[in-house]
């Protein structure tokens, strides 16, 4: 047993490269999470300096990482839910079962205002997007940029719990594509509508894509950008 924060300060000023990976997603931070349906502990990026004993200096990247749909396990708000046959699809092509429980997951859309959130929240300066393979078969593909309360439209995540269970996605639609992705292993091979929304999800959120998988095996992992060497 060691002193972790001096552990992890010699392995840095040694040369080395250190990679925190967290657990959870951002909206189920203890505190800027959607309150109460939250964890018990801060799960945005933040908290690896907290956790390992080193100062918010020493990062010099943070990459989040996002499906290209949206899940939730349990309660809380989810703007973009899908009850219907759509969702059915996500979660029986995506496997979203609890991996311990079993409990299936709530899908949706994906959802820009919470991805906005996530990305500010944590400073993200990369993503990597799973699970492309899913989406393929829609002939049009959905993404929420916003959100329609009463009759104000706001491209952030309210602060009151009671707002955000009431809130209207406001939806774009994209064109999507047939093919099966699983056995593309470069960027240029994907069909040219799904480059385009990864395209359209970088110019609406502001940060580029490092890593897209379109399937759950370490060789259906596409590296765009190796933000690690």
């Amino acid at each position: 047993m060691k002193d972790v924060s001096v552990l992890v300060s010699e392995l840095m000023h040694s040369g080395k490269n250190l990679l925190f990976e967290g657990a959870q997603g951002a909206n189920l931070d203890m505190d800027h999470g959607t309150y109460p349906y939250v964890t018990s502990s801060n799960t945005i990026a933040g908290q690896a300096c907290v956790g390992t004993g080193i100062g918010p200096t020493a990062i010099d990247g943070v990459v989040g990482i996002c499906k290209a749909y949206t899940t939730r396990v349990g309660g809380g708000p989810f703007p973009t839910e899908l009850t219907d046959e759509v969702g059915e699809r996500l979660r029986a092509f995506g496997g979203e079962y609890g991996a311990t429980t079993g409990r299936p997951r709530r899908c949706g859309w994906l959802d820009l205002v919470s991805l906005r959130h996530s990305i500010r929240l944590s400073g993200i300066s990369h993503l990597a997007i799973t699970k492309l393979d899913v989406l393929s078969g829609f002939s049009t593909i959905k993404v929420a940029t916003a959100y329609r309360i009463d009759s104000s439209i706001v491209r952030s995540m309210p602060a009151d719990l009671d707002v955000s269970t009431g809130v209207e996605a406001i939806y774009d639609d994209l064109p999507g594509w047939e093919e099966p992705l699983g056995d593309i292993r470069s960027f240029d091979a994907l069909p040219k509508t799904c480059r385009g929304y990864i395209s359209y999800l970088e110019d609406n959120l502001g940060v580029k894509t490092a890593i897209v998988s379109v399937g759950p095996k370490r060789e259906e992992t596409i590296v765009l950008k190796d933000i690690f060497s």
